[in-house]
């Protein structure tokens, strides 16, 4: 070979090793996910006690979808309970899913007698976890009840123009549970229009009722039917109390007619609770 066709081809072998890593280098994508800062709560220094800490922690970031959002707008839409997650199970925060866990935690401590129950559950990430607190404590003698349609709101349907996201069917919700490893016998569901599912639910006493129910009906229907159930010292949750009027108008009638005085506590920027009165707590 002459030494001129030698020069060239070593110059042409160069170049192209030079292009491909040059290439290559442009090419390979990052493999990191890059997260904008966002204050949460569930920050290492602020965990949940425990052993188990770190599992409802997890749950709580897996059901509201703060794992995976990356934009920091959705992020904070999300923490806060603002928006209707995409992926994820539940649309009520991480305020209010710590909130469930800190009512738990306190009538399982203080032993007040009764099962968890939401009305109106959605996509089921509120009940999971529930059942998820209930399995970090061992607790293997209360049940978890999945209160819904499972069709959307009753009418007047047009009161929210979201209502469509709101069908979920029952097997959808069932799957849910599985996915996470939290279906069994442990957890019940009750199918139905409340006025006709809640007044045949074999439910004796209740720890906790949460109603998130929207509408003034639904919402009037589930305390009148489940508020006897819910043992003193227990907890109702209401879940769009600062956000929908009609659902205010609801609880503050039923407070007025039943004579209760136990002062609504603020959970965020809609969600608030009581303590039903009992032996340690006030009014009624």
């Amino acid at each position: 070979m002459s030494s001129w066709l030698r020069t060239a081809l070593l110059v042409l072998v160069a170049g192209v090793g030079a292009f491909a890593l040059g290439h290559s280098a442009k090419k390979c994508p990052e493999n990191v996910v890059r997260y904008e800062p966002f204050p949460c709560s569930l920050s290492p220094s602020a965990r949940v006690a425990g052993p188990n800490g770190l599992y409802l922690d997890l749950m709580k970031l897996s059901l509201t979808d703060l794992l995976y959002e990356t934009d920091p707008a959705a992020r904070a839409a999300v923490a806060e309970g603002r928006n209707w997650p995409a992926r994820g199970l539940t649309m009520i925060g991480v305020k209010r899913l710590e909130n469930i866990q800190m009512l738990m935690d306190k009538v399982l401590t203080d032993n007040t007698p009764g099962d968890f129950i939401e009305a109106g559950a959605w996509r089921g990430g509120a009940c999971i976890f529930m059942r998820a607190v209930l399995e970090a404590r061992g607790i293997t003698d209360r049940r978890v009840w999945v209160a819904d349609s499972f069709e959307g709101l009753p009418v007047p349907r047009s009161v929210l123009p979201e209502e469509r996201s709101m069908a979920v069917s029952l097997e959808v919700v069932q799957d849910n549970f599985r996915r996470y490893g939290l279906l069994d016998d442990q957890v019940k569901f009750l199918k139905g229009w409340f006025k006709d599912s809640l007044p045949k639910a074999p439910i004796g006493k209740l720890a906790v009722l949460r109603v998130d129910a929207d509408l003034y009906e639904s919402t009037k229907e589930a305390l009148t039917l489940l508020y006897d159930k819910v043992s003193p010292g227990g907890y109702i949750i209401i879940d769009d109390y600062g956000y929908f009027q009609p659902c205010a108008k609801a609880v503050e009638e039923f407070r007025s007619q039943r004579g209760i005085s136990a002062p609504v506590i603020k959970i965020d920027w809609t969600g608030v609770y009581w303590q039903k009165a009992g032996k340690d707590a006030p009014g009624s």
